[in-house]
C-alpha cells in the first residue's frame, strides 16, 4: 500500500468514526422530547366540554402528531378521537395546515415552516352525555368531572411515551376540590400546575374533581400514604359509615400482607358517585378511576354490589401495572396490544380482588360464597363454553368488550374475568393440595410481584414466566394444566374449582343473596337457571339461554312478556307460575310481544325456582375457607 493510499484509508476511517459518533449523538438527542406545555380548562365540564392548549417544541419540516388510540387497561383501540373538535395548529399567530392520515385516522400530518420552534395546538373535547363506555364514556355532571389526560393531548410520532415530557396544568370550576396521584408544583386559585412528568405517567394519572368532595386518609402516618378521594353529585352520598370506612382501611392492610411490597409512592382511590356517569373501574399504577352509583356508600344493596370494585382495581397496581404481559407493554399508544394473557391480567386480578373483598370485610363470608356459587352456576348453564374456549375470550377481547347483553350466554363475553377467577381458584386449590397446604397463591403473590417498594416500575411477563413461578412453588405440569383449562371447550374449570376447594354446588329454592342483590339494584329478574330468561323490570327479555325451556318455546332477546297464565305480567307473578308448575303437567302460558307480533308461548318447565349455593364437602380439606380468611390483623 502506498503512503497516499494509507493516508486516504486513515481519512476514511476518521470520517467513519466522526459519522458514527455524530449519529450516536443525534440518536441520543432524539430519545427525549419536550417539555410540552399542556393547559386544560375544565371550567365548562358541567356543560360537557373541555378546552385544551398545547405548546410543542418543533423543528422545521414534516411532523406527525398522534392522538392516543390504545388506552392502557381498556384492551382495545377506543381512544375517543370522535370527540376531538375545533382542532387548530398555529405558530407566531399564523395558521399551519394539517391533514389526517387516510389510513391511520389517529395521525395528523403537518409541515412546520422555517424559523418556527414552538407549535401552538388548540382543540376542544366533547364530554359524552350517555353513561356508557369506559374512560371515553360520560365523566362529567353539574357537580363533578373525571379528567383522563389521554382525551386532551397529542404527542409526536417516533418517541417512546416514557421519553416525552409534559408540563400539565388544569383549571377547575370555582370552588371545586380535586384528587390525583400527580405531584402538584403549585396551586393558584382554581388553577393547578403539576410537576413535569413523562407521558406514560400523565396518562396513567387521572384527576377527579368536584364541588361535593371528601378526602380520607386510609393509612395516616404511614408510608406510603393511601388516600380515598370521593366526588359525588350530592353531599349526602359522601356520608360513608365508620364501619364501611374501616373495611377500606383493612383492604390496604390485606394487600400489604398479600404482596409484601408496594410499588408506588402513594395511592389514590378516585371514587366517583353518580348515576349520570359511565360506571366502570380503570386501573392505574398509583391510583384507580372508580365510578359507580351515587348511593353506593350509603345504601346497603348498592354497597354490597359495588364492594368488589376498589379491591379489583387496587390489585391491578401489582398485576397489570408493575407486572404486565409483554404484549401489553407497548412503547406508545399507537402500537396494537395483544390480549392473549388477559386471563392473568384480568382473571387473576378478579380472583385476588374478590378474595380481598371478603378478607377486608367488605363482604361477609356468606356473600363471598354466594357470589362464587352464582358464577359457577352461570358458567355451568352458558352454552357458549361448548364452542368458544376461555382463551378465545381473551384473544377476542377487542370486540367482546362491545358485545350486547342479548345472546351473551351463547356468544360469550369477556369471560376471562369471571371464569378466569374460577381458574385461579383452581390453581390455588391445586397448589395447596400438591404441597399439603404449605404453599398457595399467597406465596405466588409475594414471589411474583416482589421488588423494591417506592417509585413505580414495570416488569413484563410471559406465559412461560407464570408457569415457571408456579413450578418454583410446586413442581407440576402447570403448562398442561393451564392449557387444558384455557384451550378446551366446555373445560371443567367452574365446577372443578369449588370441588377441589372442599365444597359442592347445590341448587334449591332458597334465594342466593348475591343474585337477589344484583336483581334489586339492576331492576332485573334472573331466571336463567330455571326457565332460561333474564328480564327487565317491564318484562323485556335481556337474554335467553340457548336450549333452555324459554328458548325451546320460541323466546328471543327483546321480546316483552305482557301476561302469565292469564294474569298481567309482574316478576312476582312469573315466579309464582314457575312455583305452581311443579305440581302441574301443563306448560306455563305466557303472552309476549315480538315487535308488532303478539302471541302465546308455552314454556314446558316443572322444576321450580333454582338458586345455587355452596355446601361443605367434609371429605376434603376446606381450602376455600382458608382462602377467604383474613391475613392481616383485624
Amino acid at each position: 500500500m502506498t503512503s497516499s493510499s494509507r493516508l486516504a484509508a486513515r481519512v476514511s476511517i476518521l470520517l467513519a468514526v466522526i459519522l458514527i459518533t455524530a449519529s450516536a449523538v443525534l440518536a441520543q438527542s432524539q430519545t427525549q422530547f419536550g417539555p410540552i406545555r399542556l393547559e386544560v380548562d375544565a371550567t365548562h365540564a358541567p356543560q360537557k366540554y373541555l378546552r385544551a392548549h398545547l405548546q410543542i417544541p418543533v423543528m422545521p419540516g414534516p411532523l406527525v402528531l398522534l392522538y392516543p388510540e390504545w388506552i392502557p387497561g381498556e384492551h382495545m383501540p377506543d381512544g375517543p378521537i370522535i370527540d376531538l373538535v375545533s382542532l387548530k395548529f398555529s405558530a407566531d399567530g399564523k395558521t399551519i395546515p394539517w391533514r389526517r392520515d387516510l389510513v391511520d385516522m389517529f395521525a395528523f400530518h403537518l409541515v412546520i415552516p422555517q424559523g418556527v420552534s414552538t407549535l401552538d395546538v388548540n382543540f376542544d373535547f366533547l364530554l359524552s352525555a350517555p353513561a356508557e363506555g369506559y374512560s371515553a364514556g360520560a365523566s362529567a355532571t353539574a357537580f363533578l368531572d373525571v379528567l383522563s389526560w389521554n382525551q386532551v393531548l397529542l404527542y409526536p410520532q417516533g418517541y417512546p411515551i416514557t421519553d416525552i415530557t409534559y408540563e400539565p396544568s388544569l383549571r377547575l370550576p370555582e370552588g371545586w376540590k380535586f384528587g390525583t396521584a400527580l405531584p402538584v408544583a403549585k396551586k393558584d386559585g382554581d388553577t393547578i400546575d403539576f410537576s413535569p412528568v413523562a407521558l406514560d405517567t400523565l396518562v396513567d394519572s387521572p384527576v377527579l374533581a368536584g364541588i361535593y368532595f371528601r378526602a380520607i386518609q386510609l393509612t395516616p402516618g404511614q408510608d406510603p400514604p393511601h388516600e380515598m378521594d370521593i366526588a359525588a353529585d350530592s353531599p349526602a352520598a359522601l356520608a360513608m359509615t365508620p364501619e364501611t370506612q374501616m373495611h377500606f382501611h383493612q383492604l390496604v392492610a390485606e394487600t400489604g400482607a398479600l404482596f409484601g411490597t408496594r410499588h408506588y409512592r402513594d395511592y389514590h382511590f378516585l371514587l366517583t358517585l353518580s348515576n349520570d356517569v359511565a360506571h366502570f373501574g380503570l386501573e392505574h399504577h398509583e391510583s384507580s378511576d372508580d365510578r359507580t352509583r351515587e348511593r353506593s356508600l350509603i345504601d346497603d344493596q348498592d354497597r354490597v354490589l359495588f364492594a368488589g370494585l376498589l379491591p379489583h382495581e387496587f390489585v391491578h397496581s401489582w398485576n397489570g401495572k408493575f407486572r404486565r404481559p409483554y404484549d401489553l407493554a407497548t412503547p406508545d399508544y399507537h402500537q396494537p396490544m395483544k390480549d392473549d394473557l388477559l386471563w392473568v391480567y384480568e382473571g387473576l386480578t378478579e380472583y385476588l380482588g374478590q378474595v380481598l373483598t371478603s378478607r377486608s370485610g367488605l363482604w361477609t363470608e356468606q356473600q363471598g360464597l354466594d357470589d362464587i356459587a352464582r358464577l359457577v352456576a352461570q358458567f355451568e348453564h352458558w352454552p357458549g363454553r361448548n364452542w368458544r374456549s376461555l382463551q378465545d375470550t381473551a384473544d377476542s377481547a377487542v370486540f367482546l368488550y362491545n358485545g350486547d347483553m342479548d345472546w351473551e350466554n351463547w356468544r360469550r363475553s369477556v369471560d376471562f374475568y369471571e371464569e378466569g377467577e374460577l381458574l385461579w381458584l383452581d390453581v390455588d386449590a391445586t397448589l395447596r393440595r400438591l404441597t399439603k397446604d404449605q404453599k398457595s397463591m399467597n406465596d405466588f403473590c409475594r414471589m411474583f410481584y416482589a421488588g423494591p417498594s417506592g417509585k413505580p416500575d414495570l416488569k413484563t411477563y410471559t406465559f412461560d414466566d407464570v408457569v415457571a413461578a408456579l413450578n418454583q412453588l410446586a413442581p407440576y405440569d402447570w403448562a398442561g394444566f393451564l392449557h387444558s383449562h384455557l384451550d378446551a371447550t366446555d373445560a371443567p374449570t367452574p365446577l372443578e374449582s369449588v370441588e377441589n376447594s372442599g365444597w359442592k354446588l347445590v341448587y334449591d329454592e332458597q334465594p342466593n343473596e348475591m343474585m337477589d342483590l344484583r336483581d334489586g339494584v339492576r331492576k332485573t329478574t334472573d331466571l336463567s337457571l330455571s326457565i332460561g330468561l333474564v328480564l327487565a323490570e317491564d318484562g323485556t327479555a335481556y337474554d335467553v339461554i340457548e336450549n333452555s325451556p324459554a328458548f325451546k318455546a320460541g323466546f328471543a332477546p327483546g321480546m316483552r312478556i305482557t301476561a302469565v297464565n292469564g294474569k298481567q305480567y309482574s316478576s312476582a307473578e312469573l315466579k309464582s307460575a314457575i312455583d305452581a308448575a311443579k305440581s302441574s303437567t301443563g306448560p306455563i302460558q305466557v303472552i309476549a310481544a315480538n315487535g308488532p307480533q303478539v302471541q302465546t308461548y308455552s314454556i314446558d318447565y316443572h322444576d321450580g325456582m333454582k338458586y345455587p349455593h355452596l355446601v361443605r364437602d367434609e371429605s376434603k380439606p376446606d381450602y376455600l375457607g382458608e382462602i377467604l380468611h383474613p391475613l392481616a390483623p383485624q
